[in-house]
């Protein structure tokens, strides 16, 4: 990603690589860690080279918020979970998104598969919402059974019911895939899912989290704001002293450097943190290290991690709602060992923390902003040169609404121009 510094002395941003093989995720961590370390050693940090304005409508308007919905929301791979969660055969998740109800569900043959759950009869949801372990999915009204790889396998009293091809009556399959431990699905049944064209290599640096080896320990949800209007504040490290005074703020700067890998981003903090690198040979930098900041994943998670004897991810996922004005956020949260008592009692004590957080400080502000932006009082918001989350982040929203289907494919090959650590 090309950035522009603040000053003459900064450190020269990372090199554009456009169509180049994708490195390593060791090799792209120890890139963004070296340079992010130049900028703490120089107190600089990249900025960009104007300003961005964003029409405030665009958080309220119900005709671009529906063009949302189905140019993005129903087009692109959205992360419904996680590997660990569905780790051995025949375990499933049964979720709502937006409104579509959907099953995964690991098969008999260790392949996770993703379906429409609603039975082939009469629609009933076959499978409530939740999670477990289960051979069969047998529908509520009717008693039809379905085997965890989505095939019709019973009919109840079959002899009075008629004559059916049950082989083509199994459920209705969705676009899913896994990648760095992560579940992603599409919501739209038929459409395709090119998950590597969609990650651009992002899932080789995403992969050294290793999520798959971690325990799902804790979920909780919160509501907020338009979705756009509660994801700025994922892509925005300027509001942290400020916002966050009296929870977390003042330990943590309010720079950021961000990467880019397509429409997803990572940002990292030049300051006191990176020191501990300064003066190691870099062969020697641990990678828990390098794993700080903030990972996004367009256009609705977030990854952080946290110490609580342990690494604690929190993975948020952000879905809109059912109105341009609403959303709810899932915090997920994944150890990477596992929990004794007292590990239990730390991680709850920071999940309350972290809703606290969220929903006092954040999606209450968000909340407040927006029953201002309905007022028209404002007509743009300004992203500053130190917020180039926020400006990539609304471009890639203009470009998927402006591209149709045809076009869908042609955006994402072009995002090959976009530029790796």
């Amino acid at each position: 990603m090309t950035h522009t510094a603040d000053a003459p002395t900064a450190p020269v941003a990372a090199t554009p690589v456009a169509s180049a093989p994708v490195a390593s995720g060791r090799d792209q961590l120890v890139a963004m860690a070296r340079r992010t370390l130049a900028h703490a050693v120089a107190g600089t940090h990249p900025i960009e080279p104007g300003i961005v304005r964003v029409p405030t409508a665009s958080y309220h308007d119900p005709e671009q918020w529906q063009a949302e919905m189905t140019r993005i929301f129903r087009r692109v791979p959205l992360v419904l979970g996680f590997s660990c969660e569905l780790r051995e055969r025949h375990a499933y998740k049964a979720l709502d998104v937006m409104g579509v109800p959907i099953l995964l569900s690991r098969g008999d043959d260790g392949v996770l598969r993703s379906f429409v759950n609603t039975c082939s009869h009469r629609g009933a949801i076959v499978a409530p919402e939740g999670s477990g372990v289960a051979r069969r999915f047998t529908c509520p009204y009717h008693a039809w059974s379905y085997d965890s790889q989505g095939a019709l396998v019973g009919i109840f009293q079959r002899e009075v019911f008629g004559e059916v091809d049950a082989s083509c009556m199994g459920l209705t399959p969705l676009p899913v895939a896994e990648r760095a431990g992560l579940v992603f699905g599409g919501v739209t049944p038929g459409a395709e899912l090119d998950i590597d064209a969609w990650l651009c290599g992002y899932d080789e640096v995403l992969a050294e989290h290793h999520l798959e080896r971690c325990t799902l320990v804790g979920r909780q949800s919160v509501a907020g704001p338009n979705w756009k209007l509660a994801y700025d504040g994922y892509l925005d490290f300027y509001h942290l002293p400020v916002l966050h005074r009296d929870s977390f703020g003042p330990e943590y700067s309010n720079r950021a450097i961000y990467d880019a890998w397509g429409p997803h981003q990572r940002l990292t903090q030049p300051d006191a943190r990176m020191m501990v690198l300064d003066g190691v040979p870099e062969p020697d930098w641990p990678t828990e290290a390098m794993l700080g900041g903030v990972w996004t994943i367009f256009p609705h998670v977030s990854i952080a991690n946290f110490d609580v004897g342990g690494r604690l991810y929190m993975v948020s996922q952000l879905f809109p709602g059912e109105t341009p004005g609403t959303s709810v956020t899932v915090q997920n949260f994944l150890a990477t060992f596992e929990p004794t008592d007292a590990h239990r009692a730390e991680i709850e004590t920071r999940m309350g923390f972290l809703l606290d957080v969220v929903r006092d400080e954040d999606y209450h502000t968000g909340l407040g902003i927006q029953r201002a932006v309905r007022t028209g009082a404002k007509a743009e918001f300004v992203f500053g040169r130190n917020e180039a989350g926020g400006h990539r982040f609304h471009a890639w929203v203009n470009r998927l609404l402006a591209a149709d289907d045809s076009d869908f494919g042609a955006v994402m090959a072009a995002a090959e121009e976009l530029h790796h650590p």
